[in-house]
């Protein structure tokens, strides 16, 4: 985060600034909400971005229920200094609908959330461990074996999420019962997911790199 200050800002008459929120992946505008001085402070202080709920009357941390919060990047006033930029990192979709964006079509018939914002405490732990090396810490002792160690793990998973999925296959065409096959399936992706989390972890590279990625190869419905 590069702001360690607060910005002079020109508030309203009701004490509120409006803040325009984008994504530092690719600058997309997510949203606009209101901030007063309370919601600034917490913002600078915790790093999360908080805004001043004109409904409620209230202090209000964006993600607070859906853990989808806004991970403050940098923060910038306009030439008059009654407004704020706020270059975030998202932790999943910003809008209450389920989309990316406020701005967004409303999804229809995507089916229900899949929950991906609890990544973030998963990367969270990873990161520390990754910082702290505990003790007794699977985590740590893989780190501590090098890339190799955290790549051969890497590879292992991969191999028996490719053999749980043949398995879950076969099942299927037999007219079987998919209940354990599926939940093997869903155990192995689980431990590549982990494993692959903790090899980005040791080289250095944010999730967000490769969300980033994702997103610049992604092309709506329609587009050429």
């Amino acid at each position: 985060m590069r702001v360690r200050e607060a910005p002079t800002v020109e508030w309203d008459a009701a004490g509120l600034v409006p803040v325009v929120v984008q994504d530092v992946a690719d600058g997309r505008v997510l949203m606009l909400a209101y901030a007063d001085r309370e919601a600034l402070e917490a913002t600078l202080a915790s790093g999360d971005v908080h805004f001043h709920s004109r409904s409620r009357g209230r202090l209000w941390r964006k993600g607070e229920t859906s853990g989808n919060v806004l991970r403050l990047v940098d923060l910038a006033v306009d030439c008059d200094g009654d407004a704020l930029l706020a270059t975030v990192e998202p932790a999943g979709p910003t809008c209450h609908r389920g989309t990316r964006s406020c701005f967004d079509a409303p999804q229809r018939d995507s089916g229900p959330a899949q929950g991906f914002a609890w990544l973030e405490q998963l990367w969270a732990t990873i990161s520390a461990r990754a910082a702290e090396r505990p003790a007794g810490s699977y985590t740590s002792s893989l780190l501590d074996g090098g890339v190799d160690a955290v790549a051969r793990k890497v590879a292992e998973e991969s191999i028996e999420v490719v053999l749980a999925a043949k398995d879950d296959a076969a099942a299927e065409a037999a007219s079987a019962s998919r209940e354990a096959t599926a939940a093997a399936l869903a155990a192995e992706a689980a431990d590549l997911v982990f494993h692959l989390l903790v090899l980005l972890a040791q080289r250095g590279i944010e999730p967000s790199a490769v969300l980033g990625e994702l997103r610049g190869r992604h092309r709506p419905p329609g587009a050429a």
